[in-house]
């Protein structure tokens, strides 16, 4: 039977490997980005399988459209929500039409296109949505001194990680699986677009973040972070947040009453 991804900002770093490892692995591709003719040139020397290129900004309620209809009518087996903008700035400097664009591509498409997909691969009873996030997700803690400030950044990525974890548990026992990758700072186009110089600044390759991301799924990882050897660190802060979520009460801590 033939396998059919989807995958969504493929016209470099971390979509374009992922389109180069599944082509590999024989998959046919649906592949979805704002330059065509990447796309068009990547399908040219991909000829032996299947591949449908697809021009779409999925900052707007059209593109979205557009991909969702795809996901929701084609029999995918895997969904990889790769696509990204790179707005890094405090929230007061972001402008309204950059922070817009930042949830729509990392929040909103994500969400929508999960949505159009899920319900085929449940009644097929198979099927793996992707969702690639990053290792900001959990920088929120850390001080000014010790990282610059993102928060809409920072803030979506977060999302992808709660989102993919509690979709995951929703859909156990359906055959669909459910995985949010974190990598650290990746050799991509992304931080030129910001016009961040990041040549000294040891970075994971693209291919790395796939390798893990698909080594994670036959592990049965849901939260998949390729630079962090100690995977104990990860079941470490995600045990702290069940122990926080359990413990609440109707009753108002102590530390809140008046003196």
């Amino acid at each position: 039977m033939s396998k059919l991804a989807l995958v969504t900002g493929a016209t470099s770093g971390i979509g374009q490997a992922f389109a180069e490892r599944l082509a590999a692995d024989g998959y046919d591709l649906v592949l979805v980005g704002r330059r065509l003719e990447r796309l068009e040139e990547f399908a040219a020397s991909h000829p032996d399988i299947k591949i449908k290129a697809v021009a779409a900004d999925l900052s707007t309620a059209a593109g979205m459209a557009t991909v969702a209809e795809i996901c929701a009518t084609e029999p995918l087996t895997m969904l990889v929500n790769n696509a990204g903008v790179a707005h890094y700035m405090p929230l007061a400097e972001l402008p309204a039409d950059k922070a817009a664009e930042l949830v729509s591509v990392k929040v909103l498409a994500p969400t929508m296109l999960t949505r159009a997909v899920v319900a085929g691969m449940q009644e097929r009873g198979e099927g793996t949505i992707i969702n690639v996030a990053g290792m900001i997700a959990f920088s929120g803690p850390a001080p000014h001194s010790q990282m610059p400030r993102r928060a809409v950044y920072g803030g979506s990525l977060a999302y992808l990680v709660a989102m993919s974890q509690t979709l995951s548990a929703e859909l156990e026992g359906t055959g669909v699986n459910v995985q949010v990758v974190c990598p650290g700072v990746v050799a991509t186009e992304f931080h030129e677009r910001q016009g961040l110089d990041m040549s000294r600044v040891p970075r994971m390759t693209a291919d790395d973040v796939v390798t893990a991301s698909l080594r994670g799924l036959e592990l049965g990882e849901t939260v998949c972070a390729p630079g962090v050897e100690n995977a104990g660190l990860l079941d470490a802060v995600f045990q702290a947040d069940l122990a926080a979520f359990g413990a609440q009460s109707p009753e108002l801590a102590t530390r809140y009453r008046a003196a």
